[in-house]
């Protein structure tokens, strides 16, 4: 599942910098690009210099220009890039990978402002095989993700995608690159919702578009005489956890490894309910994927794709990089 946070920037570094204007740095030898914003007085200008790292030396130019940065009506986006070949950068064919930086630890931006996170990194771990490709990470809402992905603005969406029929006819969907459990979270004292039809009547805050919002909209149409009461909402999720815990709302439907995270973190008074298999169904299938836009180069971008993800799972990477967001192994089996 995915939640919608405000649009956020990339720093590969993180440059803080005014809005409208549109600032690119190319490091020419480990083909890093950010896309972000300078000021209409720098416009216009370059220069060079060089970073010693070590016994080496890192040229880099940066280019300022003054050309607004307009993108899927954000103001602001910021791209970062990366091909490990060097030799090969060169010709390498260029993709985008969109991320709304939520939910933590999926995508989020850590404490020195990188972005991070289990599909991040898994992504990353992927792409350090397929020297044909330069990669770029950018941040938009979550919806602006699919509006990207149908515009082929955007190549790779990476956001803890679920499994729909809608989906599944729009964009090609990647091998399982993790497996959930869903789970009920309720208020520490509320030991009276167990299963869905506990939740007729009780109020949750949800995102447009994710699979447990889908589930609860077809619920709803079955009970239309006594329905869940849904709340959208574009906040993050440790806000819409914390209106949780102080009874602002009954009940929230999540991922086990997400929630469980939420609650060691910010320390959260939350019940875990296992949902059973039958009410599990409602939700969808438990694993989540990478979604790619379809046509002749997405399905050869589908096919680089998954022989990494066979290969990174064969090898326990997979693991690794699950046991380091969620302290325990949730690659697919």
């Amino acid at each position: 599942m995915a939640y919608a946070p405000s649009p956020r920037l990339i720093p590969f570094p993180l440059i803080h910098l005014a809005p409208h204007w549109q600032l690119m740095r190319s490091f020419t030898d480990s083909s890093i690009t950010t896309c972000g914003h300078t000021t209409p007085q720098q416009a216009g200008s370059s220069f060079s210099l060089s970073l010693h790292t070590g016994l080496s030396i890192m040229k880099t130019r940066l280019t300022i220009s003054a050309l607004p940065a307009l993108f899927l009506g954000l103001s602001t986006i910021v791209t970062g890039y990366f091909n490990p070949h060097d030799a090969q950068a060169a010709t390498a064919k260029s993709i985008t990978i969109a991320t709304s930086a939520d939910p933590r630890p999926f995508t989020y931006f850590d404490k020195d402002n990188q972005l991070v996170g289990y599909d991040i990194d898994v992504a990353k771990a992927i792409f350090s095989h397929l020297p044909q490709y330069n990669v770029s990470f950018v941040t938009t809402e979550f919806t602006s993700i699919l509006a990207g992905l149908d515009a082929d603005r955007f190549q790779l969406g990476a956001n803890n995608f679920a499994d729909n029929p809608e989906r599944k006819e729009k964009y090609f969907f990647s091998q399982p690159i993790f497996e959930n459990q869903f789970v009920i979270a309720t208020p520490e004292k509320n030991n009276s919702i167990h299963t869905f039809n506990d939740l007729l009547g009780k109020s949750t805050e949800v995102n447009p578009g994710i699979n447990f919002t889908t589930a609860l909209e077809k619920f709803n149409q079955q009970h239309k005489d006594n329905p869940v009461k849904l709340h959208y909402t574009e906040a993050d999720l440790l806000v819409s956890l914390q209106n949780l815990e102080n009874g602002k709302t009954d009940f929230a439907l999540i991922d086990k490894s997400m929630l469980e995270q939420y609650i060691q973190e910010h320390k959260l008074k939350l019940n875990v309910i296992p949902l059973s298999q039958e009410d599990s169904q409602r939700i969808g299938s438990p694993y989540s994927y990478f979604l790619i836009a379809k046509g002749k180069a997405g399905e050869q971008l589908l096919n680089d794709i998954n022989a990494q993800i066979k290969q990174l799972s064969a090898d326990g990477t997979l693991s690794k990089i699950s046991e380091k967001y969620f302290n325990g192994d949730y690659a697919p089996k």
